[in-house]
């Protein structure tokens, strides 16, 4: 079945613990969205008000994809760049689809949602992610039409001796 994307939905309790529900079911089945598992959802909390914070202030959107029963089942946040010599580019962060939707093509639906709603957001030329590597998802991203634009090896560590890459991804949308 597919998903129903909501640019900026209402914050509201269901969003809330939507998403906080999501993040952490995210994590805990091995999703490489800035925590490793196991996690809580109290251990989640911290960032996810930081994401809150940012979507009050305007400094992020939010993309929202909700199942056939109403639950928030995929996620991407578009960040503003404050830099006014970076303004034309946004990131896209905690990008993200419950685990029972994996292979289904919500991932790309999510993906696409994202680029549509990106593009009609005037001045905006591209969207910029980070992945981590070594589970793949620069291959899923560049499928996608993103480009690897950079890599910092062992950048990430998600354990004692155990590093990821951060790798840049672009999406030209001009």
């Amino acid at each position: 079945m597919p998903l129903n994307f909501v640019l900026d939905p209402p914050v509201d309790q269901h969003l809330r613990d939507g998403v906080l529900t999501l993040w952490t079911d995210v994590t805990n089945a091995g999703g490489a969205v800035g925590f490793v598992p196991p996690v809580t959802p109290e251990d989640i909390r911290p960032q996810w008000v930081q994401h809150l914070t940012a979507l009050a202030d305007g400094r992020m959107r939010l993309l929202a994809g909700y199942d056939e029963e109403q639950r928030i089942a995929a996620t991407a946040f578009v960040a503003f760049n404050s830099h006014r010599l970076m303004q034309h580019w946004v990131w896209l962060y905690t990008v993200m689809v419950h685990p029972r939707h994996h292979g289904t093509g919500c991932g790309r639906a999510l993906l696409a949602a994202a680029e549509a709603a990106v593009w009609d957001m005037p001045g905006i030329e591209a969207i910029r992610l980070t992945c981590r590597g070594g589970l793949g998802l620069e291959r899923f991203y560049a499928s996608c039409g993103y480009k690897e634009v950079g890599r910092i090896p062992d950048a990430i560590r998600v354990g004692d001796g155990e590093y990821r890459d951060d790798i840049h991804m672009l999406l030209p949308l001009k």
